[in-house]
């Protein structure tokens, strides 16, 4: 008779090694970890479930294993820590963005993804059109360290940093595997695009 199928790791001994509560005092911390490596005693293949090698697993990103090679803007520089690409996310990416002292973005929109932001140094400011009360009014988020800034699909913006001496620095997680930036020629250009023509 063979037994009910239960989820990978669901009591079943494992053939890693045990692992023992002296194993969590040892000088080893999260900043010896190699990436790929580590104890994970309940993820393991069982009969019917494979795993994924980027799916199946924890993966640590270290600071200084930011990727620059995502979309960018100008004015501003964007580094990749969780993607489809980096970690095999599929509906998460996650960076930062650094602005320099004096320097405001392009303007921009991230098309159908949400984006959360959370500002880590500096004052950046966060400028946007809104149209709500019937005028169109730019509007601008003075923000602090430890604030955060929603921006919806499609909502055209830019970043600027006012500070003549201190970068800007900022955590943003989007609602889509990899960054989608539409860089714009100005924060009306998805409203005014061929007003006044005929």
């Amino acid at each position: 008779m063979s037994e009910p199928p239960t989820a990978p790791g669901a009591g079943r001994a494992t053939a890693h090694t045990p692992y023992t509560p002296s194993e969590a005092n040892t000088p080893a911390g999260p900043r010896d970890t190699v990436a790929g490596e580590g104890f994970h005693p309940h993820l393991h293949e069982s009969p019917g479930h494979a795993t994924t090698p980027l799916r199946a697993r924890l993966h640590h990103v270290r600071a200084d294993g930011l990727d620059g090679d995502t979309a960018q803007t100008g004015g501003m520089r964007r580094f990749a820590a969780v993607s489809g690409r980096t970690v095999g996310s599929e509906k998460l990416w996650m960076g930062q963005t650094h602005v320099a002292p004096a320097t405001s973005s392009s303007d921009h929109h991230h098309g159908a993804s949400e984006t959360a932001i959370h500002v880590v140094s500096g004052h950046p400011e966060f400028v946007f059109v809104d149209e709500s009360g019937g005028e169109p009014e730019e509007v601008r988020l003075r923000t602090a360290p430890g604030d955060y800034v929603f921006v919806p699909p499609y909502v055209p913006h830019r970043e600027e940093n006012p500070d003549p001496a201190e970068e800007a620095v900022v955590v943003i997680a989007r609602s889509t595997q990899e960054a989608i930036v539409v860089n714009l020629p100005g924060l009306y250009a998805l409203r005014v695009e061929g007003a006044g023509d005929g």
